[in-house]
């Protein structure tokens, strides 16, 4: 049995925060993009400029509160390095399945609906994975929104529209669990 000191237990504590609030705020971006390209011109750009403007301050603002005194040390369970590759590792297997069904259906529209829930699924084990109750609500949060996808779909909404009503929020999500997790 390893021993970690408490300096030991707040570096690897920071570093996860931080690690995790770049990942965040980065996939944030893509889905802002993604659901940018669903709105009409100039949506897109607007999307793009705003997810530029939100990385850098949900970086900023999370570096900097992650600096502080850690109050809370995550509990990390045993092996969950090897958890946290199992588990990405069958979301990007999900991933491809999605975009490959997807494609094969000539369902292009699903796509989006498919990714969040691929995404959303993968966050319930990395919540306790990572000891981060956060990802558990962002977990809840995108796995709902894959359900609305999925009824504005069946609705008859169209592609575009779906994109945006998916992928914005998703992304908005995104950034506020970056904040909350740099905030524990």
């Amino acid at each position: 049995m390893t021993m970690t000191t408490d300096a030991e237990c707040s570096t690897l504590t920071r570093t996860l925060r931080r690690r995790g609030i770049v990942v965040l705020s980065v996939f944030a971006a893509v889905w802002a993009l993604a659901g940018g390209s669903g709105l009409p011109a100039p949506g897109l750009v607007v999307a793009g400029v705003s997810a530029a403007l939100l990385v850098a301050g949900t970086l900023a603002a999370g570096f900097r509160w992650t600096a502080r005194e850690v109050t809370r040390p995550v509990r990390l369970p045993e092996r969950w390095n090897r958890g946290v590759g199992i588990v990405n590792a069958v979301e990007a297997a999900a991933i491809v399945a999605v975009i490959a069904a997807s494609n094969a259906a000539g369902r292009q529209e699903w796509i989006p609906v498919g990714l969040c829930l691929v995404v959303g699924l993968h966050f319930f084990p990395l919540a306790r994975l990572y000891d981060q109750r956060q990802y558990g609500w962002l977990a809840a949060a995108l796995t709902a929104l894959a359900s609305i996808g999925t009824g504005l779909l069946a609705a008859g909404l169209s592609a575009e529209a779906v994109r945006a009503a998916v992928a914005l929020p998703a992304a908005l999500a995104l950034w506020g669990t970056a904040l909350l997790v740099a905030r524990d």
